[in-house]
């Protein structure tokens, strides 16, 4: 299994969101940068990544989802009405793709990011490489394990 990071800003896309969806699940969508697409499109089902609120105060991890579907291609770049239309793609031609999440846990206590910054063992975590701005990364299990054992409280 792998571990992944997935920033979504909680005025577009929160937890909340995800948990009232249908099954508590939903697709990843929008994502615009290629480093991070083809991460998408490493994703296996069953690998499980954080949910990060981002460019809210403060950010945070807030919780954990599983990937349900591996990465098929992301039909709002080729919808002119979406914010994340690319004129460069299209049916024939997706460029990005997307995956779906299910809900696995909501933690009782966001874990934020001056938190995670204080962490030893999270010094290798790309969300806190200075200049890091992909919205989809993989974390290591070890990783994983830290925040998680944060955010359970």
């Amino acid at each position: 299994m792998q571990h992944w990071l997935l920033k979504s800003e909680p005025d577009c896309f929160s937890i909340d969101a995800l948990r009232k969806a249908k099954k508590q699940t939903t697709h990843w969508d929008g994502v615009r940068n290629y480093q991070a697409r083809n991460f998408l499109r490493s994703m296996k089902v069953g690998d499980r990544a954080f949910f990060y609120h981002s460019s809210c105060d403060p950010p945070a991890v807030v919780g954990v989802v599983e990937i349900v579907r591996e990465a098929y291609p992301d039909s709002s770049a080729w919808n002119p009405d979406d914010d994340h239309f690319d004129p460069k793609a299209s049916p024939e031609n997706p460029v990005w793709s997307m995956v779906d999440v299910k809900l696995v846990e909501v933690f009782p206590r966001p874990v934020p990011l001056d938190e995670l910054r204080s962490v030893k063992a999270l010094a290798g975590l790309e969300l806190l490489r200075r200049g890091s701005r992909l919205s989809v990364h993989p974390v290591t299990a070890a990783e994983f394990r830290t925040i998680e054992q944060l955010g359970s409280g």
